[in-house]
């Protein structure tokens, strides 16, 4: 069954983990073969390539300039008429606007992947509200009870995301720390993920202020400037830090390619959402890591982390983040008994060979 995934392709996340995942995995699912149909270059597309898999060039689009969008229809076009795919997933609205109709003329299934909360106001998903898909998969059961509110009536099927579990070499504590002028001894907290607001680095960073006489702690924050507004949030960011005192102690370490290194040399793993996650890859990417988990108590983070492997705090509360890391700083026990709950919670959920065998069942017809 050959699956043909629909993506913009210009930003780097959660959804594109994903499609680089079905890429580097589908092994693990021999019946199911993906291909990709991007709009935009970049790293996504390079990664894509990298592992062999079939890219499709759609051509850049610009909703507000409709002529682009009929050039990319067309190439879809030609590449559903020359790889005849059983199956084309639409991965968000804007992909699901721009394609969604030609997939439905052409009589190929239509599925459509909900990676977040639809409410149903933004004219973006109005627009794609149009073309009701036979399927939509969602990434936790907090996405899936939005789905009626652009697609009512339609089938609506919770699916976990496979997430593998990458690990680092057994030197990679020992020399990012050297890399980085950290010492063994330090407790290392980190937060990897993009530069949003709702990404609660502005929390993180104010409880991190409560905890500035607290010895032995050390904050690493990945992720670097992808779009507009991305430098003024940073440059916020950064004078936070200096208003909490905590400077010499935060680490602002941009766009990093090497996140599982990070991980494997980090403590503890700390990002109190302002917002609600769909479901949050990188939590589960922790959990593998063996790293226990701080994050909101609310969205798919709550179907991810339990008592047994973090802590989930009220959303915006900088004060409850605070002591969930003063626990975990000076109880080592217990950050190395939650650390070590974490792999299996990970793979009982987002195991990639069982997850991949769900999807290939999803997308074949219901009789």
């Amino acid at each position: 069954m050959r699956v043909l995934h629909l993506n913009a392709g210009n930003l780097y996340g959660g959804i594109e983990t994903l499609l680089t995942t079905l890429a580097r995995q589908r092994h693990l699912a021999p019946g199911m073969e993906p291909e990709f149909g991007l709009c935009f270059g970049g790293r996504l597309r390079d990664e894509l390539i990298a592992t062999g898999a079939a890219v499709h060039d759609l051509g850049p689009v610009r909703l507000g300039r409709p002529w682009t969008v009929g050039r990319a229809r067309g190439r879809l076009r030609r590449v559903l008429a020359d790889s005849r795919p059983e199956v084309v997933v639409t991965h968000g609205p804007w992909p699901h606007t721009v394609f969604a109709p030609v997939v439905r003329r052409a009589g190929v299934r239509l599925v459509h992947f909900a990676h977040g909360r639809m409410n149903g106001r933004h004219w973006l998903e109005r627009w794609a509200s149009r073309t009701p898909p036979e399927l939509v998969m969602a990434n936790s059961r907090f996405t899936a009870g939005s789905v009626p509110n652009i697609f009512p009536g339609a089938r609506v099927e919770s699916w976990y995301l496979p997430v593998f579990r990458v690990g680092a070499d057994a030197s990679a504590r020992d020399s990012m720390r050297t890399e980085l002028g950290t010492s063994d001894e330090t407790v290392v907290i980190l937060q990897a993920s993009r530069l949003e607001r709702w990404k609660g680095q502005a929390v993180h960073l104010a409880a991190l202020g409560l905890l500035r006489d607290v010895p032995g702690w050390e904050c690493w924050l990945a992720g670097g400037v992808q779009k507009a507004g991305d430098p003024e949030f940073l440059a916020e960011l950064r004078g936070g830090v200096e208003r909490a005192g905590v400077a010499d102690r935060v680490r602002f370490l941009g766009q990093r390619a090497d996140v599982p290194r990070l991980m494997a040399a980090a403590d503890v793993f700390c990002q109190p959402n302002t917002g609600p996650e769909p479901f949050g890859i990188v939590f589960v990417e922790a959990l593998y890591a063996g790293l226990p988990v701080i994050t909101s108590d609310f969205g798919g983070a709550t179907e991810i982390v339990d008592r047994s492997c973090g802590v989930l705090t009220s959303p915006g509360d900088h004060e409850a983040v605070a002591a969930a890391l003063r626990g975990l700083i000076e109880d080592p026990p217990r950050r190395l008994a939650m650390g070590a709950a974490g792999p299996g919670r990970a793979e009982s959920l987002c195991d990639p060979a069982r997850q991949l065998s769900a999807a290939a069942a999803l997308f074949r017809p219901v009789d």
